[in-house]
């Protein structure tokens, strides 16, 4: 290590994706104070350097020839005059870590998306969201490395153009390497309960009066029920975006389809459908080729049988978009980024 940031070279980055597929890159810069970034993008900069997180939301097609990780996980807050705590975050930071870390400071508005894997830096690039909450909704600024101009720059919200698991750095992937991430959380408590079986979750733990961290442990133990250990098996979290369409395509499917849910998007216009619902109702839950294959758990879930290669989970992604497409005229995207891949 020297002034903030490690080389390593010939670096396997089979234990740093939760795919666990078996790739090496050339080069790994690890930047454990970002006061070392700009002087390590100088002496390790190129066009293909990738920035990693956790590895959580990627899929490597092809190794990547040189890979940078920002590990500083450094975090401040500052008292604001309305009520509300201005938290910021270095990039470094594991997402539970640091939801968790607000919850046990009584900062509160992220118990939601406890369990979510990933980074702190990569949650804008997705815009992350779970049982009603989503990302956008707590972040005030996302301070940035520009690539192009080779300066730091600042977004505050608006000019991050968020929308459903997409942003302007989801668009711009190798332009800006997120460093902070910057939020605004509540000193009340301010719950979100009515997603996805939350209130069952806390009166099977007969919670009556829930504070936000109950809200946090019943995530966590809905998420550790639903969804496959990465540590066990090789996967991603939940694979594809559930898709959103016109009102109108979405009603005459539900009409077809009464089991069917159906959500509101917030957008005049556009329902939301499950792509867990659809992917199991086009009989590919548990489908299998090869090394790869969707957990039978949860049908949003592609798996690592073990040894699959990125070529292979992409195959299998395709087999499943293909039939849901055949049997409901519904396109599906993927969630995570295909790296040396496209879609």
């Amino acid at each position: 290590m020297r002034s903030g940031f490690r080389v390593s070279r010939h670096a396997s980055l089979k234990a740093l994706n939760t795919f666990g597929i078996d790739v090496a890159a050339e080069k790994l810069v690890d930047v454990e104070d970002l006061l070392a970034l700009e002087a390590a993008l100088d002496a390790h900069e190129s066009q293909d350097l990738f920035l990693l997180g956790s590895g959580s939301n990627v899929v490597f097609v092809s190794p990547p020839n040189a890979v940078m990780r920002i590990l500083d996980n450094r975090v401040t807050c500052e008292t604001s005059e309305d009520g509300y705590y201005r938290v910021r975050c270095a990039a470094g930071k594991p997402w539970h870590d640091f939801v968790m870390h607000t919850l046990e400071h009584h900062w509160y508005g992220l118990e939601n998306l406890a369990l979510i894997p990933g980074t702190v830096g990569a949650s804008p690039v997705q815009n992350i969201g779970a049982y009603g909450v989503e990302i956008m909704d707590r972040i005030l600024q996302v301070d940035a490395w520009d690539r192009q101009r080779r300066m730091p720059v600042s977004f505050l919200h608006d000019a991050c153009d968020f929308s459903y698991r997409d942003s302007r750095f989801k668009h711009e992937p190798d332009r800006y390497f997120i460093t902070h991430v910057e939020f605004k959380l509540s000193a009340q408590p301010r719950l979100v309960l009515d997603y996805a079986g939350i209130r069952d979750e806390l009166q099977d733990a007969g919670i009556s009066a829930p504070a936000p961290m109950d809200v946090a442990r019943a995530v966590i133990r809905q998420r550790t029920r639903k969804l496959p250990d990465p540590a066990v098996i090789g996967n991603a979290g939940s694979f594809f975006k559930n898709p959103i369409l016109s009102t109108a395509f979405a009603d005459a499917l539900a009409a077809e389809y009464p089991d069917m849910p159906v959500n509101r998007t917030g957008q005049p216009g556009s329902k939301k459908l499950s792509a867990a619902w659809l992917i199991e109702n086009a009989g590919m839950k548990g489908y299998t080729r090869g090394h790869a294959g969707v957990s039978d758990r949860h049908a949003l879930v592609l798996v690592n049988h073990g040894g699959a290669s990125g070529i292979e989970i992409v195959q299998v992604a395709r087999d499943v978009a293909e039939a849901v497409e055949a049997k409901f005229g519904v396109p599906l995207h993927p969630e995570p980024r295909l790296i040396g891949g496209e879609w």
